[in-house]
Formats: C-alpha cells, sequence, structure tokens
C-alpha cells in the first residue's frame, strides 16, 4: 500500500461580500469547498477549511448608506446569515473569518509590511472604468452600451470614470517565479487551464 500523503492541505473559499443575504452561488461554492476538504480528510492528511465575509470596501459602504445605517451594523447582520448557512448545509469549516476581527487586521498589517520591506509597494495614480458591484476596473474595449447609451461592464453593472491614488504591488517582478510555478507537475489542474495561466503570464504582467 502506497504511504499517505499527509502534507497539510489548506483550502478557502471566497470570502464573500455581505452586501445582501447569501444566495444559491454562495451555498454551491461552499459545498464544493466542502467536499473537498472532507475528501482530502479521508486521505489522512491534516486540512484547513477557511470561508467567511469581506465586510470592507466601496459595495459594503454604500449598501449601508442606502439603508441609513452603518457598516458595521449591516456587516454584523449579514455575516451572521452567511455563517447560518454553512452551519445549515453542515459545511465542516475549521474558521469563519470576519474581515472586521482584530486578528485579521494583526494578519494583514504583517502581510503588509512584508511587502514593503521587500520593496514590493509603491504610491501611483490609477484612472480607468470601474464598478463598485464588481470592484473591478475594465478596459474601454470590454465595456457594452446599455439603454440611454449608458456604458456597462461586460457583466452588464454600472461603471464610473475613477481617479484615485493608489497603491501598487508590484505583480510583474515575480513573473518569472510564478511561470516556474505554473510549470511544475501537478501544481494547478486541469491541464487546460495550466496552459491558459501559463499563456497569460507569458504575455507580460502589469504591476496590480
Amino acid at each position: 500500500m502506497a504511504d499517505l500523503d499527509t502534507t497539510p492541505f489548506y483550502i478557502t473559499t471566497a470570502i464573500s461580500y455581505p452586501n445582501g443575504r447569501p444566495h444559491i452561488g454562495h451555498a454551491y461554492e461552499a459545498i464544493a469547498a466542502d467536499v473537498i476538504a472532507r475528501f482530502q480528510r479521508l486521505q489522512g492528511r491534516k486540512v484547513r477549511f477557511q470561508t467567511g465575509t469581506d465586510e470592507h470596501g466601496l459595495k459594503m459602504a454604500r449598501k449601508a448608506e442606502e439603508q441609513g445605517r452603518t457598516p458595521t451594523d449591516l456587516a454584523d447582520e449579514m455575516s451572521g446569515y452567511f455563517r447560518m448557512m454553512c452551519d445549515a448545509l453542515n459545511v465542516s469549516y475549521d474558521r469563519f473569518i470576519r474581515t472586521s476581527e482584530p486578528d485579521h487586521h494583526r494578519a494583514s498589517q504583517a502581510i503588509w509590511q512584508a511587502m514593503e520591506a521587500a520593496g514590493d509597494l509603491y504610491l501611483d495614480r490609477y484612472e480607468g472604468w470601474y464598478s463598485v458591484r464588481d470592484e473591478a476596473y475594465y478596459d474601454e474595449s470590454e465595456l457594452v452600451e446599455g439603454e440611454g447609451g449608458d456604458k456597462l461592464s461586460p457583466q452588464g453593472t454600472p461603471v464610473e470614470w475613477t481617479v484615485e491614488e493608489s497603491w501598487f504591488f508590484r505583480l510583474s517582478k515575480y513573473q518569472d517565479y510564478l511561470l516556474e510555478l505554473l510549470k511544475t507537475p501537478g501544481f494547478l489542474e486541469p491541464a487546460s487551464r495550466r496552459n491558459e495561466m501559463i499563456a497569460f503570464v507569458e504575455q507580460g504582467l502589469r504591476d496590480l
């Protein structure tokens, strides 16, 4: 019998924005991650499974303002629904994280300080079409025209021209390192997605 792989296994869902109650898409993701976590435990691996909610950002602030309440009050209520969903589905998470928690703040600060010490952060100006709902910038060529001539994201969400001073991460510095990882057998599956990512990185990475 082959030796069991006892390498620790870490898995996380996306941490969802609790600007509303969870829907079937959130449930699907939690269940899919739970299936993987349970399978890895059966293989004898020490699993750390995390899920939770991301309670920062313009999306949360605007939704709270619409409802005449504070972002903290909105997050406290809605995050509870996400936890209830996971518990009702018997999702075997080890930690339900909220980004408003002090230990998350400490971890984020430690990561920031490490990146700063490595020279990976710099302040610059960014401008472009931004979707609050998607929390993403889009190139002019990606936009579609909505009713009345309004510009919309490829997903059909409203966009607004945004100019702001932002901190950038030197992602381009790690292009060769990422390519080496992606080309490592078993690092990313299936092969079709691995090849897609390799082609994307080989085009050249821009700082984030």
